[in-house]
């Protein structure tokens, strides 16, 4: 069985990921919804999913969302991340657990998987909380590294999220090569006057 969730999906810059974890036979004890832990229990948990279960990392850049939409990126990066995971794992699931309310399935082609809807699944199936913690640690230690290149915008406090602080940067600053054009906050920025 494989737990899946998203990272990124609401912010002004950077991919969507998503992790896909299948769990160990001694997973992490402290496993929940990757936005409930503090950061340190998060990087804790991370290196003893990384090293007891097996897991990867699905990403949809930001050219890909502003082509096709927020929502079928991340079906995309979802499909990505079981994808990459059946690649190690050498053999498919019996079924694969995904947070929300929708499936990949029938949405984006390259889907061929059982999969299971669980809204609020994070919080409560400890493959999707895995899931969640790969995908968050991974989005956010990726928003640092593109803040040391465009530091303007305080990536590495807000992760691309539309901030104060990073709306304020839009204004002065414009939209950088990660920022997410189809978004409106940073669509309104480059409409003529």
């Amino acid at each position: 069985m494989i737990g899946v969730d998203e990272a990124g999906r609401g912010p002004l810059a950077g991919p969507v990921v998503a992790g896909a974890v299948v769990l160990g036979e001694r997973p992490p004890d402290g496993l929940a919804d990757s936005k409930k832990l503090t950061a340190k229990r998060r990087a804790v948990l991370e290196e003893q999913i990384k090293t007891s279960c097996a897991w990867a990392v699905g990403v949809a850049e930001v050219d890909e969302i502003d082509h096709i939409n927020i929502f079928v990126a991340t079906m995309l990066a979802m499909t990505r991340a079981v994808a990459g995971l059946c690649g190690q794992l050498e053999c498919e699931p019996a079924e694969v657990l995904i947070d929300g309310n929708k499936t990949p399935e029938g949405r984006c082609e390259e889907w061929c998987w059982n999969g299971r809807a669980i809204v609020g699944g994070d919080g409560i199936e400890p493959c999707i909380s895995a899931a969640s913690i790969i995908a968050k640690e991974y989005r956010d230690r990726l928003m640092r590294d593109l803040a040391q290149v465009h530091p303007n915008y305080g990536w590495e406090r807000n992760a691309g999220y539309g901030t104060r602080e990073h709306m304020q940067a839009l204004q002065q600053h414009g939209a950088s090569p990660h920022h997410r054009r189809s978004f409106a906050p940073v669509a309104q920025l480059e409409m003529p006057l």
